[in-house]
């Protein structure tokens, strides 16, 4: 029963979503208050009936209930109560559902907090996220029903979730990148919503602002996640390998803050507007394509979720239904629009332009990368690899490049600038940079290293030419000014978040670089009270025993560790065989720490007791994932700045004279 009231949810949903994707759209375009009126209740009536399935799917996996498909596939009774629940997510079908309920929560979101839309915008907005849901509902019943029964073959127990899901960091990690990739279906509806109705000026920049924030804060968590991952529970020590489903996430993730920046020179100085629309439309079409990507078959690697082309030609259907439209919409509309304000080439508007180009010929390079493999083999030409060497040759300089202005970009004044007044401002930074990246390297590891040097540098600059513009902006300008803490106290919401957003870049530079340039690695082999030195520390197997986990068995080797000049401790690395799956996994043994991790994984019995382990020394590596974290708390705290909370537009931001903002 509750499996046929879970596809009975679904059905309702559908019809709802088919609504709320219709009429609001047609009472805007006939001014019909009624009409309009629809698009709420429907996206709060779609969104009460997609949580009904996915709780009717939840309860299904945790009754064991092996005559859904779904669950029969993806669960076994010997799994814990957690993981089960986690594997309502785990596979394509229950994925596609989370999928749609968090686009139908962004629905609800939008209509419940966006009151103070005019109507027949609000109306054109739920109506554009109606017609994505529409596609997204239709998909899973016509090819992804997470409630297809096995009757009358009704397996005794399930196959078992992949062992590789069975991970904490896999709990979270889906829900938080779907939420980015969903979010921004926000900003994209806003800008066709703008479009069509004729209101492409600088007054919806400032609506959608917030909820592509937030989409990409948590689109920022949902890559750390499963960068974290990656780094923890594959065993191979690494934190990203430029997989094509890695890519698929961070395609959205580069045009998203593109984007950003882009809607803050539109609100700003009404300039940009056409640049800004097309980037809204990029960016959720990334994210679509990411879909496509993991979900058609195309591409075999542990993040993929399903194998089934029928499946893929719908998704790349309704990404061309998806894309063709809006930039038919586009480039009908677009050409009306002109932006009257100018500015000169060291402005701000000028520096944040040059970022905008920047992050979008790197997302273009990750692109061709991830793309030109999987065209070459469909067309029947051959088949080769694009692996870390191409991204690593071309993103990098580019990353660089882009700190170069990012440091730049703070310290510029709106409109217009002498290059000389900017050069004044950012030269002691630059000195104070230069100094320190270069001294260093010499003392954390005893000897220089040019891209450690390079590494810090950028990240110097960047912390740097932060806090010149902080300084600068507390600073009493003449006698009778604020003093310096009433100057503080004044600074926006949004302001700590730009802060906070580059600051997060500047520590993961530093992650990156340190981690990438001073890891040290040994495979060994070791035996019962055998001793071996690694990068200082010694280790001793003291112990091995097995044991027997909920659903699985385990190999568990006790290693001591004496680290130079500090008290020892014990690491408990093991091998485990799920019984369900008949799959072996390593579940790695971490000593975690701000400037350095202890990274152990116990690999294959080698003869008379002796076993396999890799060791290895990943210097702030945790500098990858704080700085992620913190880039994100950016993008959450600028949501909070009061002025997207007013009830109407500021003057400013719908002027059609850009000409009087400085």
């Amino acid at each position: 029963m509750i499996p046929e009231l879970g596809s009975y949810s679904l059905i309702m949903a559908l019809a709802m979503a088919l609504v709320q994707a219709s009429v609001p759209m047609i009472g805007a375009a006939q001014r019909r208050p009624l009409w309009m009126a629809f698009a709420q209740p429907m996206a709060w009536g779609q969104f009460a009936f997609l949580a009904l399935a996915f709780l009717f799917l939840a309860a299904s996996f945790l009754l064991d209930d092996f005559s859904v498909a779904y669950v029969a596939h993806n669960a076994n009774s010997m799994l814990p109560w957690y993981y089960k629940l986690s594997a309502v997510w785990g596979s394509h079908e229950g994925s596609v559902l989370l999928w749609a309920l968090i686009l139908s929560g962004w629905s609800f979101a939008v209509s419940v907090f966006s009151r103070h839309l005019p109507r027949d915008m609000l109306a054109r907005v739920l109506a554009v996220m109606g017609w994505i849901s529409s596609g997204f509902l239709l998909f899973i019943l016509m090819t992804s029903n997470p409630f297809s029964r096995l009757l009358p073959n009704v397996p005794a127990d399930g196959n078992d979730l992949n062992p590789l899901l069975q991970d904490f960091g896999l709990i979270i990690h889906p829900p938080m990148l779907y939420m980015g990739y969903v979010g921004f279906s926000v900003v994209f509806a806003f800008a066709l919503a703008a479009l069509i109705g004729g209101r492409l000026d600088a007054a919806w920049t400032r609506w959608a602002r917030p909820w592509t924030n937030l989409a990409w804060a948590f689109l920022t968590v949902g890559i750390a996640l499963g960068s974290w991952w990656a780094y923890y529970e594959l065993g191979w020590g690494g934190w990203w390998f430029w997989d094509p489903v890695e890519n698929a996430s961070l395609l959205p993730w580069l045009a998203g803050t593109a984007l950003i920046h882009s809607l803050a020179v539109t609100e700003k100085r009404g300039t940009f507007k056409n640049w800004t629309v097309l980037l809204a439309i990029f960016t959720f079409s990334l994210s679509l394509l990411g879909t496509f990507l993991v979900r058609s078959g195309v591409l075999t690697s542990v993040h993929a979720f399903a194998n089934d082309p029928a499946r893929g030609t719908f998704i790349l259907i309704l990404l061309g239904i998806t894309v063709g439209l809006s930039l038919t919409i586009f480039a009908l509309r677009a050409p009306r629009v002109v932006s009257a304000s100018g500015f000169g080439w060291f402005s701000r508007d000028a520096l944040l332009l040059i970022n905008n180009i920047l992050l979008v010929i790197i997302t273009v390079t990750v692109l061709l990368g991830t793309l030109y493999p999987l065209l070459l083999d469909s067309l029947d030409l051959g088949k080769i690899s694009v692996g870390p060497p191409y991204f690593n040759a071309l993103f990098v300089p580019l990353t660089a490049l882009l700190c170069v202005f990012m440091g730049l970009g703070p310290l510029a004044r709106w409109k217009r600038m002498p290059g000389r007044e900017l050069g004044k401002r950012l030269a002691l930074s630059a000195l104070a940079a230069v100094v320190i990246a270069a001294i260093v390297p010499s003392l954390y590891g005893g000897k220089w290293n040019l891209g450690v040097s390079v590494g810090l540098l950028l990240a110097l600059w960047l912390v740097l030419s932060l806090a010149r513009d902080l300084i600068h902006r507390i600073r009493p300008r003449h006698e009778g000014s604020p003093g310096r803490w009433t100057a503080l106290k004044k600074l926006t919401p949004a302001y700590w978040g730009m802060l906070l957003g580059h600051l997060g870049v500047a520590v993961t530079i530093v992650g990156v670089v340190m981690v990438s340039n001073y890891s040290a690695e040994q495979n060994v082999r070791l035996g019962p009270e055998e001793t071996v030195e690694v990068g200082g520390y010694r280790f001793t197997m003291t112990d091995f025993n097995e044991r027997r986990g909920p659903n699985y068995l385990a190999d568990t080797a006790t290693i001591e560790v004496v680290p130079p000049g500090r008290h020892a401790f014990e690491l408990y690395p093991e091998k485990r065989f799920y019984q369900a799956s008949r799959m072996p996994m390593t579940d790695v043994a971490l000593r975690p720490g701000l400037f350095s991790d202890l990274y152990v994984a116990l690999g294959d019995e080698v003869d008379d007791g002796d076993w396999s382990l890799r060791i290895q020394i990943k210097p702030f590596v945790r500098w990858l994932w704080l700085g992620a974290l913190i880039m994100a708390a950016g993008g959450v705290l600028a949501v909070l700045d009061r002025r997207y909370r007013r009830r109407t537009a500021p003057r400013a931001a719908v002027t059609s004279s850009p000409e009087a903002l400085s």
